[in-house]
């Protein structure tokens, strides 16, 4: 194996790790964001999210507001690691998301139309494989990597420090606990060379919610939420790859002192992803996602754009560059 072929696969194995963290805040996983990289690989990224509809893109909830109109801004940061746990692949990472909202709101038969701005929910989230190959921990097991058929368990805690106003329906922070816990399958389908890798992905989850107790004076309370993310994804070039994106959303009814808020979800939402990989170490993603079925004025009505950009790195990779240019 030359060595250009040899980097450039290694990358490819390094840059999943760049996938992480990029839609956690609306509750969207992308494309290959569970495929598994060399174990203690780290990675940083930042992304920006431009969101509209009648729902606060930060609450993954999606609580919806008939007739409203929400804009939001979003950046997220956050870091990424790659571990081996018993032989097992896993991950664990960190995110915080920030921006602004705005928008109209109705509580109790009254309408608002606010702003926020500011600091998130940080979302931590744990990962280990159950099927599929163990972990990577040296070049050869990188170079040797397939996922085949991968089955995973995955944990999302969002912890409820982000800005709240209390006297506000609108806002960055949730003001409650919540969480997912859901079960990543990824299906390799061919040859597994860069430039002709193709995938179909599932992510079947479940969101739960605590209760907020101090809704404008009041207690909001979101029954369970599934949602089941489906992805088939390709390569164009060894840089180059796309995704076809699916997701539906089902239950999670609201309630606010006891009285039921609209209805349950029942939506699905379409979308397209492009990576590149820029570099050993850059990874640039675009993304675009909407709703399909959401003519009715309780329907879930949400259109978004993603831009991020991931600097990933593992400490042998980088000392091979650096011995590579002593000589």
């Amino acid at each position: 194996m030359n060595k250009t072929h040899w980097s450039r696969r290694v990358a490819a194995v390094l840059t999943v790790v760049g996938a992480l963290c990029t839609t956690a805040a609306q509750a969207q996983t992308p494309g290959r964001f569970y495929l598994r990289g060399l174990s203690d690989a780290n990675a940083v990224p930042v992304i920006v999210n431009s969101v509209s509809g009648n729902t606060n893109p930060f609450d993954p909830a999606h609580t919806v507001t008939p007739g409203a109109n929400f804009d939001a801004t979003m950046a997220l940061v956050g870091y990424a690691h790659t571990f081996a746990l018993f032989d097992r692949s896993a991950i664990a990472a960190v995110i915080v998301p920030m921006g602004r909202i705005s928008g109209d709101v109705t509580v109790g038969g009254r309408t608002f139309n606010q702003s926020a701005s500011g600091f998130g929910d940080p979302m931590l989230e744990f990962n280990i494989n159950l099927i599929g190959p163990k972990a990577q921990k040296n070049i050869p097991d990188a170079l040797r990597y397939e996922p085949g058929f991968s089955l995973d368990l995955l944990a999302d805690l969002a912890l409820p420090i982000g800005e709240y106003d209390s006297s506000k329906p609108l806002n960055i922070g949730q003001n409650r606990w919540y969480g997912r816990v859901g079960l990543p399958v990824i299906w390799q389908l061919g040859d597994w060379v860069p430039g002709r890798r193709t995938t179909l992905e599932f992510l079947p989850a479940v969101w739960m919610f605590g209760d907020n107790t101090d809704y404008v004076g009041q207690t909001l309370k979101t029954d369970p939420m599934f949602q089941l993310d489906a992805h088939l994804t390709r390569d164009f070039t060894e840089q180059f790859w796309g995704s076809l994106d699916a997701a539906w959303y089902s239950g999670g009814q609201a309630s606010i002192n006891g009285v039921t808020q609209g209805k349950k979800l029942n939506n699905v939402g379409i979308g397209l992803t492009l990576g590149y990989t820029i570099n050993d170490n850059l990874n640039l993603t675009f993304g675009y996602k909407s709703t399909v079925n959401d003519n009715g004025p309780g329907d879930l009505q949400m259109d978004s754009f993603m831009v991020s950009l991931v600097f990933g790195w593992h400490p042998l990779l980088e000392g091979s560059k650096r011995l590579k240019g002593e000589k």
